[in-house]
């Protein structure tokens, strides 16, 4: 089975085909296509983790490109991480299709919607197979344009085409980077091969500031997919798609591209410890900034959105002091827990037709199952034991601490008291107190095609994390081979301080919007400029608005004048003096040259008319004329004599 591995992305690539080659025959069936197919490849990968833990790998390549002297290849590998993410994308994916059996059910372009999720899920299955960085780019920008294609899914809907354009445009900056980094590893090394380059790097055969410029580019495109400060602002736009592309995204695809990037090369980081330092610190700002924008957005999506952009930031956090258990650990269980919130999400939005956490309210007794799966899933976020984020968030934390930088790890804590505390508010607001509108007055449990996913992913959200627990012997960590070791009392160090971070973030929060014995207003009115500058997202939107939206249209217009004005014009001025100079030659031909032939003619011809009157045939003019033509003559040599 593991030599069929490379067949894990073809079948969803089939399906795109079929469901996009059908036209208007496939309307309304293509999940009929769409989800046998990524079934199967849930199967088969499975088939290959068990392979795989069983000591085997796989590893198959082609010839691409070849002439005298060079050549690129393209194959596909298998090793622990790659078995492991292929499991948990075919997984994720499977049930969100599933799920959108009823979400996406009557929506007028149904078919299209599976055949670009089939398309989305084959492209992230390829970059996880991919053993080279070119084909991974491949990989990496078909997720890219399969994210436009699904946040544009509702392209009709004002503001839609807008966050899909910002998300690809965006993110495309990022990928900028990672072109230089791939042209910069294939100049100094011929090769695009993972294991070649890691081997050449770790011998020194090539040069520190080689390996700067690519490690940074890397981390530029890591930080565009995975929205990392300052790249973070197409994420929220992002929720404009249909919720179970939202949960697709932010658990098990796009974003997670860009933390497996950094994990699959992490062997070019250890070289580069500044660089690290960098991915560290970005991955501490961002958690720790978006979580705080998660305290006061009333979307219920984009409190999640803010989430998942924290969360990634963790997960960069633990990468960038090393860490690479912790944090392709948190990569894991974070996909299940974030994809069982937004499916939740969804559900809830189904029902009450709004988005808003202020038009909700009571659905914990008219959605008992939605309210139990995204109870698990926010407990699972918020680091509570014994569910996943428990053990995976707090291995993070470890390694940080671990590390010696206290500011980071601080920062870390911070992040995790409010992340609790906004994920709690938002339980309150949606499942408790009573309805505050019409649709939530009416709401009713979703169907069964859609509460079965959460319920199954809701026993992710609880047991992915003894994966890597101490009692279960830190099953992950053997399997990916890099277990994670630290002292036991830094370890119960730490988790007592994550865990008094977590309860206080809840109790606060239920204290606040359960119990209601404190009035958030009171803060906002006090510290208004702190709320409007969280509300605004630290005005990023408003700073790229103007400088590079506005920005461009400015120079776009400047260019525009300086062309019309400055080039048409010089172009134009010597236009009119070729005009003006043909003009003047005309009035000098007519003024001078013209006049000078006419008034000769009139002379010649009044000189003509008085000649004529001498020849009048009397003979005593002639013998004049005679005369004095010899005077005049005798004179004229007299003269010159």
């Amino acid at each position: 089975m593991l030599s069929l591995a490379w067949l894990i992305p073809v079948f969803p690539v089939l399906a795109w085909l079929i469901i996009g080659l059908s036209g208007r025959k496939m309307q309304n069936r293509g999940s009929g296509i769409a989800i046998p197919a990524v079934l199967i490849s849930f199967l088969f990968s499975l088939a290959v983790l068990v392979q795989v833990a069983q000591g085997q790998s796989y590893h198959t390549s082609f010839t691409w490109l070849e002439w005298p002297g060079f050549q690129i290849t393209f194959g596909f590998q298998v090793d622990p991480l790659a078995a492991m993410m292929l499991v948990v994308v075919t997984l994720v994916s499977l049930l969100v299709q599933i799920y959108s059996l009823g979400y996406m059910q009557g929506d007028s372009h149904y078919s299209r919607y599976y055949a670009n999720l089939s398309l989305f899920t084959a492209a992230m299955l390829t970059l996880l197979l991919a053993d080279n960085y070119l084909l991974l780019l491949i990989a990496w920008e078909l997720v890219g344009l399969c994210s436009y294609l699904l946040i544009g899914h509702y392209f009709r809907n004002p503001g839609v085409p807008q966050a899909a354009n910002k998300a690809f445009l965006t993110t495309r900056v990022g990928d900028f980077g990672f072109m230089i980094a791939l042209m910069a590893i294939f100049n100094a090394t011929g090769t695009f091969n993972f294991q070649e380059i890691f081997a050449l790097a770790q011998t020194g055969a090539i040069s520190q500031g080689t390996l700067v410029l690519v490690t940074a580019g890397l981390f530029l495109g890591a930080a565009g997919k995975s929205a990392q400060f300052p790249f973070q602002v197409w994420l929220p736009d992002a929720m404009a798609g249909p919720t179970p592309v939202s949960a697709l995204i932010h658990a098990a695809t796009m974003v997670a591209a860009g933390v497996y990037l950094i994990a699959r090369s992490l062997p070019l980081y250890l070289v580069v410890p500044q660089v690290m330092q960098v991915v560290a610190w970005v991955g501490g700002i961002t958690a720790l900034l978006a979580a705080a924008v998660g305290l006061v957005v009333n979307d219920i999506k984009k409190v999640l959105a803010y989430s998942t952009i924290s969360q990634l930031g963790y997960m960069m956090l633990g990468l960038g002091v090393g860490a690479f258990f912790p944090g392709v650990f948190h990569l894991m269980t974070h996909a299940f827990f974030k994809a069982l919130l937004f499916l939740g999400a969804g559900s809830v939005i189904h029902a009450v037709h709004t988005q808003d956490m202020r038009e909700m309210g009571g659905l914990g007794r008219r959605m008992p199952y939605t309210t139990l799966a995204f109870l698990a899933g926010s407990l699972a976020l918020a680091g509570v034991f014994p569910f996943a984020g428990f053990y995976s968030k707090d291995s993070i934390l470890a390694a940080v601490y671990a590390s010696g930088n206290s500011v980071l790890f601080w920062m870390g804590v911070v992040a995790a008291i409010l992340t609790a505390f906004y994920i709690t508010r938002a339980v309150v607001l949606t499942f408790w107190h009573q309805p505050r509108s019409q649709g939530a007055e009416q709401a009713q449990e979703s169907s069964p095609v859609m509460t079965v996913p959460l319920l199954i992913l809701s026993g992710f959200a609880l047991a992915a994390g003894w994966l890597g627990a101490d009692f279960s012997g830190n099953i992950l960590g053997g399997f990916l081979g890099t277990e994670f070791h630290l002292p036991r009392a830094i370890h119960h160090y730490v988790t007592r301080i994550a865990t008094v971070a977590a309860l206080g973030g809840i109790v606060l929060a239920i204290f606040t919007y359960l119990f209601r014995w404190f009035q958030p207003s009171v803060l906002t009115q006090r510290f208004p400029q702190c709320y409007q500058l969280l509300q605004q997202a630290y005005y990023f939107d408003r700073f790229y608005n103007r400088v590079f939206v506005t920005g461009t249209i400015r120079v776009a217009e400047f260019v525009a004048w300086f062309d019309q004005t400055v080039i048409d014009g010089l172009v134009n001025a010597v236009g009119r003096l070729g005009k003006n100079l043909a003009l003047l030659i005309a009035k000098i031909d007519i003024l001078l040259i013209d006049g000078f032939v006419v008034g000769f003619g009139h002379s010649v011809g009044r000189a003509g008319d008085r000649v004529r009157r001498w020849q009048n045939g009397l003979t005593a003019n002639y013998l004049l004329s005679l005369v004095w033509a010899v005077l005049i003559s005798i004179l004229t040599f007299k003269l010159l004599g």
